[in-house]
């Protein structure tokens, strides 16, 4: 594999690499790994924070199917609470 780096982030990377006394192979492997790994755990944070908003909603619209659909008074105050501006 041939990577081609702009000359200034090359010479980084071989004085970083040599700081830690690695050659500068290991240093950009190492270095893809972490990248790698930073972007599976982003993933998965997308990917629960998805299903817990559905689960949220699915819980709302089972609340409400039980008890009856929040009134606009319910709603404001929600929003109040939240700090979120109404959109009116």
């Amino acid at each position: 594999m041939t990577v081609t780096f702009a000359p200034e982030l090359g010479e980084a990377a071989r004085a970083a690499a040599g700081r830690l006394g690695q050659p500068l192979d290991e240093w950009i492997a190492a270095a893809v790994e972490l990248k790698l790994r930073e972007e599976e755990a982003a993933r998965r944070v997308r990917e629960e924070r998805e299903r817990a908003r559905a689960e949220y909603f699915a819980y709302m619209e089972e609340y409400q199917a039980e008890f009856g659909a929040f009134t606009d008074e319910e709603r404001a105050a929600a929003r109040r609470e939240l700090g979120i501006e109404d959109a009116q």
